[in-house]
C-alpha cells in the first residue's frame, strides 16, 4: 500500500510518497529532499503528533483569556479531548509568559504553557 502526504518539517514542502507493508512496516520514504522529511513522514505513518495553540479563561485578568500552546507535540487522535480539557481549564491572574496553565493534559506528559502575559485588573 502507498500513502501520499506533504511534508511540513520544512518551508519545501515535498510530496512524499510512503510505500507500507500489510504488516504496517514502513518498506520506503521516497519524494524527500532532506533528512527531516524521512522522519516526518515516517512518524505521520505510524504515530501522528500535532503541536496545538489555543486560549485557557482568565479570572480577574485583564483579558479573558490568555493564549497558549501545547509544550511537545501532543498524539493526533487526542488533540480534540486536549481541547475539551483546555476549554474546560480557569486560571487567575497574573499570568506570565511560560506559566504552566495545564499541567500533564490527560497523562500525556505535555504541559499547556502560556504564550503571553495576562496581568490582574
Amino acid at each position: 500500500m502507498q500513502k501520499n502526504i506533504i511534508c511540513v518539517a520544512c518551508p519545501m514542502g515535498c510530496g512524499v510518497t510512503v510505500d507500507i507493508a500489510d504488516n504496517g512496516e514502513i518498506l520506503s520514504v521516497k519524494g524527500n529532499t532532506c533528512k527531516r522529511g524521512d522522519a516526518y513522514a515516517r512518524t505521520e505513518i505510524t504515530n501522528p503528533v500535532r503541536s496545538l495553540a489555543t486560549t485557557v479563561k482568565v479570572n480577574g485578568g485583564i483579558y479573558n483569556v490568555v493564549p497558549c500552546k501545547s509544550a511537545g507535540a501532543l498524539p493526533k487522535d487526542k488533540i480534540m479531548e486536549c481541547m475539551e480539557a483546555i476549554n474546560k481549564a480557569e486560571v487567575n491572574a497574573p499570568v506570565k509568559l511560560g506559566d504552566v496553565l495545564v499541567e500533564n493534559i490527560l497523562g500525556t506528559g505535555i504541559n499547556i504553557v502560556a504564550t503571553n502575559h495576562c496581568p490582574t485588573k
